[in-house]
């Protein structure tokens, strides 16, 4: 059974006047260009351990495969904001999954990517937990509920944003978690 006992978050930009040297360099900024990345679901595992990226990173073996929830934006216009978040969502009980969340977007800052991606996965935990709340709700005030009703014990984002390079290069952003098996 392949099943991640620890996890890394990490974020990256990267600028070139091809597209894809501009995702190489965001993964090089990111630290994870020399794995072979496979996408994976939003699933965060039982008993998944969140270390630091640092910690992470010394588990991992150039070339070997990597199983990582990923978001990545991309602009070739110039002064075009750009952002790549994964929220988080860990229950007070390890033995229950958690959730990932994937956003990218076009306009929105750091902090709201951010917080949408962290609202999403911790609103898809709560669902499963019975944590009620209301999904029209704004993101602060179902932040005060979950913490509240203790079943959430840790929401957290990783998010990466940039404005477009000026003479219309490629700007790349990539934001993940890397689960470490």
């Amino acid at each position: 059974m392949l099943l991640a006992k620890k996890a890394f978050l990490t974020k990256g930009v990267g600028v070139h006047k091809h597209k894809l040297t501009s995702l190489e360099l965001a993964l090089r900024d990111a630290k994870i260009a020399s794995y072979n990345i496979v996408r994976v679901s939003s699933i965060f595992p039982p008993y998944c351990k969140l270390v630091s990226r640092e910690a992470g990173l010394k588990y991992l073996m150039p070339g070997q495969i990597l199983h990582v929830v990923v978001s990545e934006s991309s602009t070739d216009e110039p002064n075009r904001l750009v952002a790549a978040s994964v929220g988080v969502a860990i229950p007070k009980n390890p033995a229950n999954y958690g959730y990932l969340s994937e956003h990218h977007s076009y306009g929105e800052t750091e902090e709201k990517a951010g917080d949408y991606a962290e609202d999403m996965a911790a609103s898809m935990l709560a669902t499963i937990l019975g944590v009620r709340f209301d999904p029209e709700a704004s993101y602060d005030a179902k932040k005060e509920i979950w913490k509240i009703s203790t079943e959430i014990v840790k929401t957290a984002n990783i998010t990466q944003s940039a404005i477009g390079e000026k003479n219309g290069n490629w700007t790349t952003v990539v934001a993940a978690c890397v689960l470490i098996i």
